[in-house]
């Protein structure tokens, strides 16, 4: 019997309390998917320890980390020296996940935007792809992203894409990335699914924001890094690929990326 294509989970949470009882459980649930790499992220940087100690506990895991925008005003605001340090560690690949978030924490704009440009800073000086959320919040991500990037160039994927055609072409011009969730297996996300198929397909990555998001026949359940096969497949239909065609490609655009994340 043949194995899985092998694809990347390039953004997950496995540190959230959701997966506590069975990690080992779900990281083998991944492998046998054919997910034989995942990038789990800290939210919040007091907790960096436990997630890099996920990493370390597990080969086909790696990490990043950041001060996630909707934290922003409850947690103590990250320094550019702090995300640097992080990078020291060899399974450390990416600088957030940061950025904007107008839905629920409008508010704390103003301290998301100084987190977010500490971030890109940090960013910059690594070489270490920038990990974006940006939501309800467009204008004011594409201002800075674009005004920052004028600055100095860096690497930067804008995670579980959902916004415009204009952003997602934006982020083409600056050499950034987008990675498709399970938003985009949804039945009712053609629109979202057009966008993508608007960009160049070298530029596309997967992911499953897990324990978020799940694709279906999982959605409204609990979402996992296995879960991503899922998502690769109907966006193989979306672009009209072979399965095991689209996660080369998907592949070879992670590793083009997230350079430090090889095993």
């Amino acid at each position: 019997m043949s194995l899985p294509a092998r694809i990347t989970d390039s953004h997950c949470h496995l540190d959230f309390p959701d997966f506590a009882e069975e990690l080992p459980e779900v990281v083998t649930r991944a492998v046998d998917a054919g997910v034989h790499r995942m990038v789990t992220i800290c939210t919040r940087l007091r907790q960096v320890d436990q997630v890099k100690s996920i990493s370390e506990r597990f080969d086909p895991v790696f990490w990043a980390a950041g001060t996630h925008p909707m934290s922003a005003a409850e947690e103590p605001l990250a320094t550019v020296e702090d995300l640097v340090a992080l990078a020291e560690h060899p399974k450390f690949v990416g600088i957030g996940e940061t950025g904007l978030d107008y839905h629920y924490t409008a508010e704390s704009a103003d301290i998301q935007k100084e987190s977010l440009r500490i971030h890109i800073e940090a960013s910059r000086e690594t070489q270490l792809p920038l990990i974006i959320h940006a939501r309800d919040a467009d204008a004011d991500a594409m201002a800075i992203l674009g005004e920052e990037y004028r600055k100095g160039a860096y690497p930067c994927v804008l995670h579980c894409f959902t916004a415009s055609k204009e952003f997602a072409l934006a982020a083409m011009e600056w050499g950034f990335y987008i990675s498709m969730s399970g938003i985009t297996a949804f039945p009712r996300s053609e629109e979202l699914r057009e966008i993508f198929r608007a960009v160049p397909r070298d530029r596309v990555l997967v992911e499953t924001d897990s324990p978020y998001l799940a694709p279906p026949p999982h959605r409204g359940r609990r979402n996992e890094p296995a879960y991503t096969a899922h998502t690769a497949q109907r966006a193989a239909e979306t672009f009209e690929m072979d399965y095991a065609e689209f996660a080369a490609l998907t592949e070879a655009n992670f590793e083009r990326l997230f350079t430090k994340a090889v095993l």
